[in-house]
């Protein structure tokens, strides 16, 4: 374990599982039907990448860069779009790919953007869901993990862009951002 990680929330092995069964049940949802997978970046890309393994789908894969948090442990609430997406997604069956929600308040921003599009549908996937602090009435359809409302790295999730290539999911030291 990382000298800066207090405890190990979910593991490798509780990870793998865990994005199995959502690529199974996502696969069955979405069977006969093609996909535009859109993970959040940067946070996402190793759930994303592990996940659209699991599916059994036509799949396009997309990337959307949106920041609200900088080098803060906090969102600012100010949803800033850095990169769009490449693809069209006019009738499209998208699939947002987040790697944790906390306030709601990205991926609110990112669904009500994408509706202005006209996809077919717009779902959600979360590998991790901190329901605690949520400040929007948003419905996940895919969720990984609940996680206590503690500060989470590891597996794509960064502080200060730091801990993303943990292998598992932790809780950062209080003193590494105090």
């Amino acid at each position: 374990m990382h000298k800066d990680i207090e405890s190990i929330v979910y593991s490798e092995t509780d990870l793998s599982s865990r994005i199995e069964a959502l690529g199974k049940q996502i696969s069955t949802d979405y069977k006969g039907k093609k996909l535009i997978v859109v993970g959040v970046m940067k946070g996402a890309n190793i759930f994303v990448a592990d996940l659209v393994r699991k599916l059994d789908l036509d799949v396009v894969i997309d990337f959307i860069v949106v920041s609200s948090y900088g080098a803060s442990t906090e969102s600012t609430g100010v949803i800033r779009l850095l990169k769009d997406l490449d693809e069209n997604i006019n009738s499209e069956h998208v699939l947002i790919v987040e790697d944790i929600i906390d306030s709601g308040l990205t991926l609110e921003y990112l669904v009500s953007n994408f509706e202005t599009r006209h996809p077919a549908s717009i779902k959600i996937c979360t590998l991790l869901n901190k329901v605690e602090r949520r400040k929007v009435d948003l419905e996940v359809d895919y969720i990984g993990f609940k996680v206590p409302d503690e500060f989470i790295v590891g597996y794509g999730i960064d502080y200060a862009e730091k801990y993303r290539n943990l292998p598992y999911v932790g809780i950062l030291k209080r003193s590494v951002y105090e």
